[in-house]
């Protein structure tokens, strides 16, 4: 005989499966985007550099690099393009969901990510923590932190955060840094907010100026950097999804140790004691006959050498082109004295403040030279390294 109470379960279940159905269809469900709107998002996604950042001549932490009138030129730019109006969304808080090594890979690539981009600010590096979580949960990017820390850098195209392609994951950082920027790190996957950047996914420095700047939303500047979203419904939290975890390996990404069996210490290849250790050099590192090659990535892209003294601006310039040989990308720089090359990307300020020459080579070929004019003298303004940026 059957049981009136169980037929009328079984009739509530059935009433409430729909709306069910309903409500995880709406969660899942991410808005397409307009014809606009993917055609920017392919064009941002096919640049590199940071955060999507348009290609510059020089380093991200070298803006000597960069002729004073170009950058001059930029901030003009940037102050024309105006910020919205009205307040500004905070981003949701990030809810993390996954394994202990996910909490671990996670927390290594942002304090890696902040460091890198923001130096040693408390503000500059959580409005960089926070766009990385921002593109985390956006449909246009990886899914990871990790992968979108390290998003391009295995493609032509390049990276969409230099620091992971340029040499400067070869940088090594005290443990006082690290611990202040696992810290601001660890709470922002555990759900503390920097609202200044609201829902931002891309920023670029005020010093220079990518095609795409114009076609985003300006939302806030901190320090530096200028913070943008997509226009429309594409640039909102609206369209964000849950994280599920499944971080890649840290130590992998950055050629790094297994991490520790805690998953908490400091990894040895970030050891503080190693700061200023030189990597050595290749076995097929040229030899000049002026002055001396120091540091020389594998690549021969990047090198640091010393001027030998009372070197002339076009013997600076020919070793240069003597470590750059071939096509493509390559950057020289060199200091007066060995005690002032530092040990990898990227430059701290002492090492920016005394260089004194740099030489850039862009994939298409062009050149840029600089010199410090207090020691090369003679020189036209446009060749001299700024000072005081």
């Amino acid at each position: 005989m059957d049981d009136p109470l169980n037929r009328r379960m079984i009739v509530a279940l059935l009433a409430l499966l729909p709306i069910v159905l309903f409500a995880w269809i709406c969660q899942s469900f991410v808005p397409p985007r307009s014809k606009a709107e993917a055609a920017l998002a392919a064009e941002l996604a096919a640049l590199p550099g940071n955060a999507s950042e348009a290609p510059v001549v020089g380093l991200e932490l070298a803006p000597g690099m960069l002729s004073l009138d170009a950058m001059d030129a930029a901030r003009a730019a940037n102050a024309g393009n105006p910020f919205v109006t009205g307040p500004i969304d905070p981003a949701p808080p990030f809810r993390f969901s996954g394994s202990v090594a996910d909490q671990y890979n996670a927390r290594e690539c942002l304090a890696l990510a902040a460091m890198a981009e923001a130096g040693p600010s408390d503000i500059g590096q959580r409005a960089v923590i926070q766009v990385i979580l921002n593109r985390v949960r956006h449909p246009a990017f990886a899914k990871t932190v990790c992968g979108v820390v390290f998003e391009g850098s295995q493609r032509a195209t390049g990276c969409q955060f230099t620091f992971t392609c340029d040499g400067s994951l070869a940088r090594r950082y005290g443990e006082e840094a690290w611990a202040a920027a696992r810290s601001r790190a660890a709470q922002a996957l555990g759900g503390s907010v920097f609202g200044q950047v609201g829902q931002a996914t891309h920023y670029h420095t005020d010093w220079v100026y990518p095609s795409w700047s114009p076609k985003l939303e300006k939302l806030t500047q901190v320090e530096t950097h200028l913070f943008f979203r997509w226009p429309g419904r594409w640039g909102t939290a609206q369209n964000w999804t849950s994280y599920r975890g499944g971080e890649p390996s840290f130590a992998a990404l950055t050629s790094g140790p297994a991490p520790s069996a805690e998953m908490s210490g400091l990894p040895d290849y970030y050891d503080a004691d190693a700061s200023a250790a030189i990597a050595p050099l290749p076995i097929d590192t040229p030899k000049v006959t002026s002055g001396e090659v120091v540091m020389r990535l594998p690549s021969g892209k990047a090198n640091f050498i010393v001027v030998a003294s009372g070197s002339s601006p076009q013997t600076a310039l020919g070793t240069a082109k003597k470590l750059c040989t071939g096509e493509g990308t390559c950057r020289v720089m060199g200091w007066a004295n060995r005690i002032d090359v530092p040990a990898s990307f990227p430059l701290p300020r002492a090492a920016r403040d005394s260089l004194q020459f740099s030489y850039t080579r862009d994939p298409a070929g062009a050149e840029i030279v600089l010199y410090n004019c207090d020691t090369f003298k003679g020189l036209p303004r446009e060749q001299c390294i700024p000072r005081g940026r």
